[in-house]
């Protein structure tokens, strides 16, 4: 069954089986392997990527489901050599320890800080209560996340008749 979408940035095909998971399709066919499998249930937020801006469970999603959609892994959040905001905040506060979860945590971030960049502390919370991470007791990621809070910010208009 063929598929097409586009894959950080880039129009993809994808030729395999309809059982394929979404997760299995970027790690083993396009080598994004950022995105994490843990329970393959849907429950640890380790294979979260975006898909049309949204963040996904990239294992309860199947790849034909991709068809015409504008997938973003954790690779395809930043496009040149340095660090996001995001991912510079995540280093400064130590927010990862293992590194397993932190592709998730940041995709997750993302999209929440992109619809909401102004996200408080129980928002961010609430976000992130769908990602496990077992080393970090959170803090530091939720330190992070308000932090990188600002680049996300909207610019405020001029006000009307002000340069």
């Amino acid at each position: 069954m063929p598929v097409q979408f586009k894959l950080n940035g880039k129009l993809v095909e994808f030729t395999g089986e309809a059982r394929t998971t979404l997760s299995d399709c970027v790690r083993h066919h396009f080598g994004q392997t950022g995105t994490h499998v843990g329970c393959e249930h849907g429950v640890c937020g380790a294979c979260t990527i975006l898909v049309d801006g949204e963040a996904v469970r990239s294992c309860l999603m199947l790849a034909p489901q991709a068809e015409g959609c504008d997938v973003v892994t954790v690779e395809g959040l930043s496009n040149d050599d340095a660090l996001t905001p995001l991912q510079a905040a995540f280093r400064k506060h130590h927010a990862l320890q293992c590194g397993f979860c932190t592709p998730g945590m940041i995709t997750t971030a993302h999209a929440l800080l992109t619809h909401e960049p102004d996200a408080d502390v129980d928002r961010i919370r609430h976000v992130l209560s769908g990602n496990i991470c077992r080393c970090t007791g959170y803090l530091p990621i939720i330190e992070a996340i308000l932090e990188a809070r600002a680049a996300y910010a909207k610019p405020v208009a001029a006000a009307e008749g002000q340069p």
